[in-house]
């Protein structure tokens, strides 16, 4: 015998906004919103393909609203966004004063399958809320639910961000899933977007420097010992470089198109950076506690210095590898990336934070010194 699929119907109102994408707001007792929604996590599939969009459960934010939650009386105002699969379905009421004009009620009808078939909706904004309302301890707890229909995880990611533009949600989550968003993006998170996509190559390319290397939101716990570098410094030192005009990378942007040439910035960044790599290899691949190259602070300062090689070297000519080399090589000796203490600077190694301020300090004194020894060659 086998179970059935149970509908759960429950009364709501209807708001078209745009075609194919009706919003519905209803109720949902808090035993039932984990019965109809799944949690879509944050992660890699095998081929490194960016799926889902949530971050990882946060136990101490869900253990104060389960307190909350059990503490007596409460007013718990704050709805759950749903994206709910095109398998649910609405059924408008009969008669006068069904509909004002903008709203409509009836019924919706949600398809409840057995254990472990997949649910008709994924939540978009409130999952910490979801899993405490899930555990408290009144089961019959009426939550406020604002649903929208939407197949497609791309869709259901734009909308995520979007929610959650103004939280304090992890940057690093919300720089990983701004490539995978398809709609036009505020400013501050469009000049973002392609840094990253650019961050993703750079991880995923078995030929890259940063294969592997770089720590993303999606990170398995088991690849932590490898992704050593922060996703955010990678990105704004691209981000940096690509939107100042004195930076090596700002070439690689049509202004008048807004096309970024994705392809050119990934290859200077692995000639570039591949060069670091092998002037630097007791410094490279270790935690920032261990080696300040690989954190915030190094990765911005060399990325200052990029801008400096880069301009004076094509990464396009032949020997680009070799020519990097030989500028990056002029600076070694004065570098403290694992011990010492920095010259002028007056830091000790691991003194350096990634701070503005140290971050200007550390990257001047390195183009300073370059610029200098470079003029002695010549």
């Amino acid at each position: 015998m086998t179970d059935k699929i149970i509908p759960l119907k429950r009364r709501a109102l209807r708001i078209d906004q745009i075609d194919g994408h009706p919003l519905y707001l209803f109720t949902l007792t808090a035993a039932e919103v984990l019965q109809v929604a799944d949690v879509s996590r944050v992660s890699r599939d095998e081929a490194s393909q960016l799926i889902g969009y949530q971050r990882p459960e946060v136990r101490g934010h869900v253990q104060d609203i389960i307190d909350y939650l059990d503490s007596g009386p409460v007013i718990f105002p704050n709805a759950i966004i749903l994206a709910l699969s095109s398998r649910a379905t609405f059924i408008g009421s009969r008669g006068p004063g069904t509909s004002d004009g903008l709203a409509t009620s009836g019924v919706l009808t949600l398809p409840v399958g057995r254990p472990g078939e997949a649910k008709p909706a994924w939540i978009v904004d409130g999952q910490q809320r979801a899993i405490a309302l899930s555990r408290a301890e009144r089961r019959d707890f009426p939550v406020p639910v604002t649903a929208f229909v939407a197949d497609t995880v791309s869709l259901q990611r734009d909308q995520f961000v979007r929610v959650n533009n103004t939280r304090p949600l992890p940057p690093s989550l919300v720089t990983e899933l701004l490539p995978a968003v398809d709609a036009p993006l505020p400013q501050r998170l469009s000049v973002r977007k392609a840094p990253s996509m650019v961050c993703d190559r750079l991880n995923n390319d078995e030929r890259s420097p940063f294969h592997q290397m770089i720590k993303r939101a999606s990170t398995r716990d088991d690849a932590l010992h490898v992704a050593v570098i922060a996703d955010n410094s990678i990105v704004s030192m691209i981000q940096e470089s690509l939107t100042a005009s004195a930076g090596c990378l700002y070439p690689y942007r049509n202004l008048t198109s807004n096309e970024i040439d994705v392809d050119g910035i990934h290859h200077a960044l692995c000639l570039y950076w591949s060069a670091v790599r092998d002037a630097f290899p007791d410094a490279w691949g270790k935690p920032a506690t261990d080696s300040r190259l690989m954190h915030g602070a190094g990765i911005r300062s060399m990325g200052r210095l990029m801008d400096r090689v880069l301009s004076i070297v094509d990464p396009r000519r032949p020997d680009a590898d070799e020519q990097i080399r030989k500028e990056i090589d002029l600076v070694v000796p004065y570098c403290r990336w694992t011990a010492g203490t920095w010259d002028q600077i007056g830091l000790a190694w691991d003194a350096v934070e990634n701070v503005p301020g140290q971050i200007q300090a550390l990257s001047s004194y390195l183009i300073r010194v370059y610029i200098d020894l470079r003029a002695a060659r010549s």
